[in-house]
């Protein structure tokens, strides 16, 4: 089961408090109440966040899908440009994305089909665009089991998650071209690609996907540090209340 991303530019909050204030939220799992600050906020920036931070709860935890299906026609229905189309596009995409991959219902046609959608509306330039290529991969990789075609789409969005500056989405980027160099065999480069995952986490304070971080890294390590990375993982894991939820299955219980 792979994680996956919400636009991480700017998250952090830098001198908005209003966007710190969502960043401590969201990063310890608290997206419904990290949502409800955007609540008074109009326009489609803000509908847009608030959608990507209830689909993101989906992603971890399972649940929520009707208030994020709400919030996202919400989203669909404020948009007035192009660009603000294809991000609300994006989220639709990642949610459909969602429901499939954790099996709630397969809406995988309607995730290509909004990604399709998303790609057309969004301006080569676009900050949006870095995490279109991500979640596309995303696709390629997990749903049409198509690594090769998920490889690519990786490196545009790590290069442009680079460009952008959008740090958190190149903890994703390095995490998911690392899953494929293991997948190859290809052991010091996955090992250096989960290793700088972490780290960013890490140094952004992501409890909420530290966990995955140091479970994945310890899939390339040989023992005992295996062992030790999936032992801090089951206890942030156990911290945080189980989430993400579809994480348990790749830990192993603390004797």
């Amino acid at each position: 089961m792979a994680d996956t991303a919400m636009s991480g530019a700017g998250m952090t909050g830098g001198d908005d408090p209003l966007q710190r204030a969502i960043w401590r939220l969201r990063s310890r799992g608290c997206w419904t109440d990290a949502a409800a600050l955007l609540e008074p906020h109009a326009g489609a920036g803000p509908a847009v966040q608030r959608t990507a931070l209830l689909v993101e709860r989906c992603l971890f935890t399972g649940q929520g899908w009707a208030e994020a299906e709400d919030a996202l026609r919400t989203a669909e229905a404020v948009a007035r440009d192009d660009d603000e189309r294809g991000a609300a596009a994006c989220e639709r995409g990642q949610l459909a994305y969602a429901a499939t991959v954790l099996g709630v219902r397969d809406r995988a046609d309607e995730a290509r089909s909004a990604l399709g959608r998303a790609a057309a509306l969004l301006a080569p330039g676009s900050p949006t665009r870095p995490l279109l290529d991500f979640r596309r991969g995303l696709v390629a990789e997990h749903l049409s089991d198509s690594p090769q075609a998920a490889k690519p789409a990786y490196r545009r969005a790590h290069a442009g998650a680079t460009a952008h500056g959008d740090t958190l989405l190149l903890s994703f980027t390095w995490r998911h071209l690392a899953g494929l160099a293991l997948r190859d065999g290809e052991l010091a480069e996955a090992r250096h690609g989960f290793a700088e995952s972490l780290r960013i986490r890490e140094e952004l304070g992501f409890l909420v996907g530290t966990a995955p971080a140091l479970a994945a890294l310890a899939e390339a390590e040989p023992e005992p540090e295996a062992a030790r990375l999936r032992a801090e993982a089951l206890r942030l894991f156990r911290l945080l209340g189980g989430i993400p939820t579809w994480l348990a299955a790749h830990l192993t219980p603390a004797a």
